[in-house]
């Protein structure tokens, strides 16, 4: 994240071992890796759950990144985030991204509820999250994005065998 906020591609893609495009230094992805470095100094324990490098396999291709805002809370709750390069949208990367973050979220006994928070008017990411089985539960302003709609499920109500529609993805350290 040091080496994108130097807006050092080269030395970014090297520490994650595979070739990051310019949208990893667009504003909002700035913002996000100041963001996630100011977390991990003061939250050491965050590491291993905030954003990473997502890879489309079997071409090996950077399609975006993705996360938790943080390990799980005193209640068990962690929210994904995650962002595809707009080069590589509309081919099914989301909901593979977002079915990965799933299963992650749902193999850690310590969480008992996975969240996502979309902008009410984001169609794109609503449709994304439709037949995940998400609850919407209410609505939270946030200073950074804005009115957002807040949707969860039960841990426990994620199958691990969960299949995603479209392309299919890995994570690499950010």
């Amino acid at each position: 994240m040091t080496a994108l906020l130097d807006s050092d591609l080269d030395r970014a893609g090297a520490e994650v071992g595979a070739e990051l495009t310019e949208y990893f230094l667009s504003d909002s992805a700035r913002w996000l890796w100041r963001y996630r470095l100011n977390q991990l100094a003061s939250r050491p324990e965050c590491a291993g759950w905030l954003a990473k490098v997502v890879v489309a396999e079997p071409e090996g291709t950077v399609v975006g990144y993705a996360g938790f805002h943080g390990p799980p809370d005193e209640a068990g709750m962690v929210e994904i985030g995650y962002s595809v390069d707009p080069g590589h949208r509309r081919r099914g990367y989301a909901r593979a991204i977002l079915a990965a973050l799933m299963r992650r979220a749902a193999a850690d006994a310590r969480v008992r509820t996975v969240r996502v928070t979309i902008s009410p008017d984001n169609a794109a990411s609503l449709a994304t999250i439709a037949g995940f089985g998400f609850t919407e539960v209410g609505e939270q302003w946030d200073e950074e994005d804005g009115l957002e709609t807040i949707f969860e499920i039960p841990a426990s109500e994620i199958s691990a065998s969960e299949a995603p529609v479209g392309g299919s993805a890995h994570s690499r350290r950010a």
